[in-house]
């Protein structure tokens, strides 16, 4: 599996020198300067593990971390100075996995990460394999990565968060996964959910956009509703 690192430290000298040790390892990185900087990236990319410095302009680490923990579960490793001991322990507090002492060397950095990621991807495994069980034993659940839905009692959880949709929106959504992989055109979506012959279908572009802004975390970069471009739409699988 290719990870992505995402670095964010305000001294350019450290982000560029931990950003050329991650890379040597193979690790996809991105860099921010502060953590509103990394807030942006963590939206728009599929991060794997956070280096965070404590101590930053605009927004700091411990800030920058609550916020993420509002939505992921990815570790982030602190970057510290030996005088913000308090601030290392608010920051493994309110979610912080680990950090690490300036002055450090790359050798104990790179440690750090690869443990990190190791167990995030056994909790990851088990995620699975847990949903996996549930949906074996529950027919009526269907789960495609962090999106669930139960047919029984109609509810749609986002990565543990419940999302309200329409009855039409569920239907659309449940018509997708409980096939996903499979491409359907909007002209197939109209006639399975309305139960009618479809002669417009500018309804189901409406529906699509309205789906993707409640279960997506960046709509314009969906991770679940795809568009097969000329052909329709599809829950992506896996």
């Amino acid at each position: 599996m290719e990870h992505t690192v995402l670095v964010v430290e305000d001294e350019q000298g450290i982000r560029e020198a931990i950003a050329i040790y991650l890379k040597n390892q193979g690790y996809q990185v991105l860099l921010a300067e502060n953590g509103k900087e990394g807030l942006d990236l963590i939206h728009t990319n599929d991060v794997h593990l956070a280096i965070v410095d404590i101590m930053m302009p605009i927004m700091d680490g411990i800030t920058m971390t609550m916020e993420l923990r509002k939505n992921y579960d990815f570790p982030v490793i602190f970057l510290s100075a030996k005088s913000e001991d308090i601030d290392k322990i608010n920051g493994l507090n309110i979610g912080a996995d680990d950090y690490v002492t300036k002055p450090f060397g790359s050798m104990e950095l790179l440690a750090r990460v690869r443990s990190q990621l190791r167990r995030y991807e056994q909790i990851l495994s088990l995620q699975t394999a847990s949903k996996q069980d549930k949906t074996e034993k529950n027919p009526h659940r269907f789960c495609v990565g962090g999106l669930e839905l139960d047919t029984y009692t109609k509810d749609v959880y986002v990565d543990g968060r419940r999302v309200k949709l329409t009855p039409k929106e569920f239907a659309i959504l449940q018509l997708l996964m409980e096939s996903a992989g499979r491409v359907y055109s909007a002209k197939q979506i109209y006639e399975q959910v309305w139960e009618e012959e479809a002669i417009n279908t500018e309804t189901i572009m409406v529906h699509v956009r309205k789906l993707r802004e409640k279960i997506e975390v960046n709509p314009r970069q969906p991770q679940y509703l795809k568009v097969v471009w000329g052909v329709g739409y599809k829950i992506e699988k896996g």
